[in-house]
């Protein structure tokens, strides 16, 4: 599949790169692009062939966030037709952070605004050490309302603050130490290094991690009650009596590899 504006391709192991692809405009976005690339995403969710997501831009950039073209047509819009697109982007997240498979970011550039929240619901992060980031919508007197609550989750409250209210731009080391990101290379390793990751992945039971997946976004921010560790217990079982379950303890006694590794 290719559109002007995202494009997508499967490899034979079932590896899917989405990229966002509009570099003379650093990947930034609209509502087209939004809705095609939550379109896109869903798509994939549903494809059993596809064994994880790998979401990157083309260019320079991984995304500027919003297209400057597309803020100036925003201006004019009453409250209805805000509220329609702040649900498109709320689906895009939602889409995103909610994917059944693994997702994992490889920033070759600088992400803004709605690209580090892309960013941040990604499960794994692999970005160039020149990338740049920054959340700027207090400089044209907007909030990152629909975006902070996945970056608090990501980087934590008190972070979250300054660099939402100071708008000033930090580099992957800093996202780093932050939390946002998980590993810096230099540009020309980024290949390489996801590459490297993605070997990792296709190691594990497809199912168990998107069961593992499933259980940590339900009780990732609830207190450890008796009734969540039933919860735990429910899930561990559902996966130890699956088909992938099974088959992953058989290879281990007998010292051969999973099925899903063949």
């Amino acid at each position: 599949m290719s559109t002007d504006a995202v494009t997508l391709s499967v490899d034979n192991r079932g590896i899917a790169t989405v990229a966002l692809n509009r570099p003379g405009l650093h990947n930034a976005l609209d509502d087209e692009t939004i809705s095609l690339l939550a379109a896109t995403l869903e798509t994939l969710a549903e494809d059993a062939t596809v064994r994880m997501v790998v979401l990157t831009g083309s260019g320079i950039s991984f995304s500027a966030g919003h297209d400057p073209e597309w803020l100036r047509r925003l201006a004019e819009f009453s409250a209805n037709e805000l509220n329609r697109y702040a649900q498109q982007i709320a689906r895009l997240l939602h889409t995103l952070d909610t994917l059944p498979k693994p997702t994992l970011a490889k920033v070759q550039g600088s992400a803004f605004g709605l690209g580090v929240a892309m960013v941040a619901c990604c499960d794994i992060t692999i970005s160039a050490s020149e990338a740049l980031y920054s959340l700027a919508d207090v400089r044209f007197g907007q909030i990152p309302a629909l975006t902070a609550p996945y970056l608090i989750r990501a980087i934590g409250e008190r972070a979250t603050r300054r660099y939402s209210i100071t708008a000033e731009r930090f580099n992957a080391g800093k996202a780093k130490r932050l939390g946002l990101i998980h590993q810096v290379v230099e540009n020309d390793e980024l290949n390489a290094a996801v590459e490297h990751m993605v070997g990792q992945l296709l190691l594990n039971s497809p199912a168990a991690m998107r069961a593992t997946k499933h259980l940590i976004g339900e009780i990732g921010k609830q207190e450890i009650t008796p009734q969540v560790m039933q919860r735990c217990i429910e899930h561990s079982l559902t996966v130890r009596m699956s088909d992938e379950g099974r088959e992953g303890m058989r290879a281990l006694i007998e010292m051969r590899k999973p099925g899903w590794m063949e």
